[in-house]
C-alpha cells in the first residue's frame, strides 16, 4: 500500500515498474546496469476517488500521456532501490498536489476614490503634454 493521506491509499498492484538504463555520465557502469526506474500509473484503472481522477487528468503535465497514464522516470541515484523510492515519493507528492483544490477567485472592483485618482492623474498628464505643444497661431 502507498499511503497518500491517512485516509487515502493506492494499492501497489496499480503501479507498474520497469528497470531501464540510466542516461548521462557514469562511466562503464551506466552501459551495463539498469538502475533507472520507469514508474507507470494508469489513472483510469486505479481505485482513487472519481473527483481526484478528474483533477489529476486535468493537470497539464508532460509526464501524463493522452491515454491517462502517468510516467515517472527516476535516475538520480546509482541503485535501483533508491530510484524506486524516489519515484514513489514523487508519485505520492503528485497525488497530494492533486488533492488540493484552489479556492474560487472572488472578483473585486476598484473603489470609486481609486478610479477618481487614476482619471485625475491621466487628466493632469494630458494637460502637461498639451502645454508643451506650439500655439495654433504660430
Amino acid at each position: 500500500m502507498l499511503w497518500i493521506t491517512p485516509k487515502l491509499y493506492l494499492p501497489m498492484s496499480c503501479i507498474e515498474w520497469t528497470a531501464v538504463r540510466a542516461q548521462g555520465s557514469g562511466g562503464q557502469n551506466v552501459n551495463k546496469v539498469s538502475s533507472a526506474i520507469h514508474l507507470r500509473l494508469d489513472i483510469a484503472t486505479c481505485p482513487l476517488p472519481e473527483e481526484l481522477k478528474e483533477r489529476l487528468l486535468a493537470i497539464n503535465d508532460k509526464r501524463l500521456t493522452r491515454e491517462g497514464v502517468l510516467i515517472i522516470k527516476a535516475q538520480q541515484h546509482r541503485t535501483q532501490e533508491l530510484n524506486r523510492a524516489d519515484a514513489l515519493e514523487r508519485l505520492t507528492q503528485w497525488l497530494r498536489d492533486g488533492l488540493h483544490q484552489a479556492p474560487p477567485r472572488i472578483a473585486t472592483r476598484p473603489k470609486a476614490s481609486a478610479r477618481y485618482k487614476r482619471l485625475a492623474s491621466k487628466a493632469h498628464r494630458a494637460e502637461c503634454k498639451n502645454l508643451r505643444r506650439k500655439p495654433l497661431g504660430e
